[in-house]
């Protein structure tokens, strides 16, 4: 699979299939082969993008920083780099971040999007979670996470430090993820926001804050979810409803 030199680092993807491009953006500290978890066939009719974010897995980030800003800004290069100018997109917490500044820096880049576990900015538990990401934390992993670590991020034990580190670091940003209704009503993307209604990190009242404030969103609230409530018994239904929205023309996706 390609690997792109873009913005200073090496980003891995993978590009599959044809069709309409449809974008997967993976998780903090996940790798972009979590996808299959959720889609264990790629969707039909797509041609599928998949990158590692910057740091994360196979993609190097030699400047050691890390912002979703910087990070969207990584995505709308490797869609240049395709000849991509507009695409489909979901994105888990981190990429569903990554997806706002996408959306708000480019707005006709992405034509529907699904925003998984999404915020507008860092409420108190994500900050106080985030804090615990210390050196202390990774000194303590027992050798069977390492190994897993090791196995998905694969540029050695300095990789998972930073990521560490980037983790550690939203405890005290402020302006990176500072998203306000005005800003969040230019994403022209028909949206989807798929919450589950007890995460722990974002309050399930930040995904109201999104569909209020982005123009053509629609919310699927996930009883009894978690943080990114789309694996396990929680996918086929997430397919069913993501894939609907993603396919649909109108603002309804429902009969």
């Amino acid at each position: 699979m390609p690997t792109v030199e873009l913005n200073g680092f090496q980003m891995y993807y993978e590009d599959r299939g044809t069709g309409e491009p449809l974008l997967l953006l993976h998780g903090g500290m996940g790798i972009g082969s979590d996808w299959r978890h959720v889609f264990p066939q790629d969707p039909e009719g797509y041609r599928v993008i998949v990158p590692d974010l910057r740091g994360h897995g196979q993609s190097t980030n030699p400047a050691k920083m890390f912002t979703f800003r910087q990070c969207a800004q990584d995505v709308l290069a490797v869609l240049d780099h395709l000849g991509i100018a507009q695409t489909k997109a979901l994105g888990m917490s981190m990429g569903a971040k990554t997806l706002l500044h996408v959306g708000t820096a480019r707005p006709n880049s992405v034509g529907a999007m699904v925003l998984v576990s999404a915020t507008p900015y860092f409420p108190p538990p994500l900050r106080i979670a985030a804090a615990e990401f210390t050196t202390a934390a990774l000194d303590r992993l027992g050798e069977a996470e390492r190994t897993a670590l090791r196995a998905r991020h694969v540029h050695g034990d300095e990789q998972i430090a930073l990521l560490y580190e980037m983790t550690r670091q939203f405890a005290v940003s402020y302006d990176d993820m500072a998203f306000t209704p005005p800003k969040l009503a230019t994403i022209n993307a028909r949206t989807l926001i798929v919450h589950g209604d007890r995460d722990p990190l974002y309050p399930v009242d930040l995904a109201f804050e999104l569909f209020r404030a982005i123009p053509r969103a629609a919310l699927y609230v996930v009883p009894y979810g978690g943080h990114g409530p789309v694996f396990g018994p929680l996918a086929a239904p997430f397919r069913a409803v993501a894939l609907a929205h993603l396919s649909k023309q109108e603002e309804h996706v429902g009969g």
